[in-house]
């Protein structure tokens, strides 16, 4: 018996930009266009009508943006995730969309491939930023120290490889990449994930990178 599909809402004020994420989505026998959104304040009742389980989301759109579109779905629709899809390499959209509960950060001109599984990574719920432009952005975006005060402390102080792999994770590294990264076993780095998120109190790997952000893990 087939899955279900991965259900997906576009939010784009360009038709020709949806169109072509339309033809790309469903074109795969795992995923299809669940609906389409032309502003921000469509997209969020687009998502209450029909609960994506992604939506790719435009920064820049009339009515209500797409950051503030997000804010209001994921306190909506937490089990929605999603994913900023924008021409604009600003680090400040990928903060702006990581505190608004966005999963990932990625550019347009992103190749198909690396597109599709975005989608599929965002729809098990893992934090997508996994082009170098995002990774630069993030670590922009994070470069001035927080104040002490924001500094979210630890029941159980982190081993330094822990900060390794919770780093790669903040990059948007799968297990089996991170293990090939820092040449350990990967059921060694499901074991330190495991770790890394009962010492943050985190309940996934979405808020495992928001920890990374806030407390300047990601250098």
């Amino acid at each position: 018996m087939m899955e279900k599909p991965i259900r997906v809402l576009l939010a784009d004020d360009q038709p020709l930009i949806r169109h072509g994420l339309r033809v790309i989505i469903n074109a795969q026998p795992d995923m299809e266009v669940a609906a389409e959104a032309g502003d921000g304040r469509e997209a969020i009742a687009q998502a209450e009508r029909v609960r994506p389980d992604v939506l790719l989301m435009d920064v820049q759109m009339p009515v209500c943006s797409g950051i503030e579109a997000t804010r209001a779905i994921s306190m909506l629709l937490p089990e929605s995730q999603v994913v900023i899809l924008t021409t604009f390499d600003l680090e400040q959209y990928v903060y702006d969309g990581i505190r608004a509960g966005a999963v990932g950060y990625l550019l347009k001109d992103a190749p198909p491939d690396e597109l599709v599984e975005a989608i599929r990574a965002a729809s098990r719920g893992e934090a997508v930023f996994r082009t170098a432009a995002a990774a630069r952005a993030i670590r922009q975006a994070v470069h001035p120290a927080a104040p002490p005060e924001l500094q979210t402390p630890l029941t159980q102080p982190m081993t330094e490889r822990e900060l390794e792999v919770l780093q790669q994770m903040a990059y948007g590294l799968r297990n089996e990449e991170i293990a090939a990264k820092l040449f350990i076993g990967e059921s060694t780095v499901k074991t330190h994930v495991h770790r890394i998120l009962q010492k943050i109190g985190a309940e996934d790997r979405t808020q495992a990178v928001v920890y990374a952000i806030r407390n300047r893990i990601v250098l």
